[in-house]
């Protein structure tokens, strides 16, 4: 089934050092444009991390330091990336876990300010864990009735994610999912409709340590504080705040603390 699209949606793969988004760095590259009209656009590129890449990382995707070596670092071509994106919904296998916030994170080391919280979202994996419970390279065989070849080389996986998704809203489109004896979720062949679907919780950072509880409030999800509200806590205790920008916390975790605390003290004023 065709994709019923508003904006341009790009599909995302990043192939990396590793599994830490704080910390590990983007080795690989992998976005493929599909405009509302059916035209693609591809952007593919290895990416030198600047870091080693780990042997039994390497294992996995075969990439190893020598064949990034020459390849450009992140910062030089971040802008380029963050243009190809721009008005553009996002989706992905498994990306609001893991693509999306590890490229956001690379964005803001370099001071390249991209609000990604603006981007909707469709993550196929969460559909198909909703309905199927497998992997891509399960999911492209449950889906296609083809195997995978070169699985975790980023432009397969990408193109593969998408191949995916038109081939759920094939066998579900209108189908409704009862969550758990929840309201009934119908899956509706619009972005809107994919990514409040594939929504995996109510984050407000992308690492899950802020989330919204059932009022709308954001609230801490970890640590002594957990279910306590952000703003309450930065009152009672300023020490926190700092506490957590001099932590090993994702840089977008740190944006959405300072943008809470900042739009505490404006209200003050």
């Amino acid at each position: 089934m065709k994709l019923n699209l508003k904006n341009p949606i790009v599909f995302l793969d990043l192939e990396t050092t590793g599994i830490n988004v704080v910390t590990d760095r983007i080795v690989e590259i992998a976005l493929l444009k599909i405009y509302p009209d059916g035209r693609e656009e591809e952007k593919f590129q290895r990416i030198n991390p600047g870091i080693p890449i780990p042997p039994e990382t390497s294992a996995i995707h075969g990439i190893f330091d020598e064949d990034v070596k020459d390849a450009p670092h992140f910062k030089e071509v971040a802008k380029i990336y963050a243009k190809f994106i721009e008005g553009c919904d996002l989706a992905g296998f498994n990306s609001t876990r893991f693509d999306i916030p590890l490229l956001s994170e690379e964005f803001l080391r370099y001071d390249i300010d991209v609000d990604m919280k603006k981007h909707k979202f469709v993550d196929v994996q969460i559909i198909f864990h909703r309905m199927e419970k497998r992997t891509l390279a399960a999911a492209y065989k449950f889906y296609l009735a083809q195997d995978l070849e070169n699985a975790h080389s980023a432009m397969v996986d990408t193109k593969a994610t998408y191949e995916v998704l038109k081939a759920q809203l094939d066998r579900y489109n209108g189908v409704e999912f009862d969550d758990n004896g929840k309201k009934s979720i119908p899956v509706v062949n619009n972005v809107e409709a994919l990514a409040s679907f594939s929504a995996f919780d109510k984050s407000v950072d992308f690492a899950g340590r802020i989330v919204f509880d059932e009022k709308g409030v954001e609230v801490f999800n970890f640590g002594k504080h957990k279910g306590k509200a952000v703003e309450k806590v930065l009152q009672d205790e300023p020490g926190y705040f700092s506490w957590m920008m001099q932590g090993e916390f994702p840089l977008y975790t740190k944006k959405v603390l300072t943008a809470i605390k900042l739009r505490d003290l404006n209200r003050k004023l």
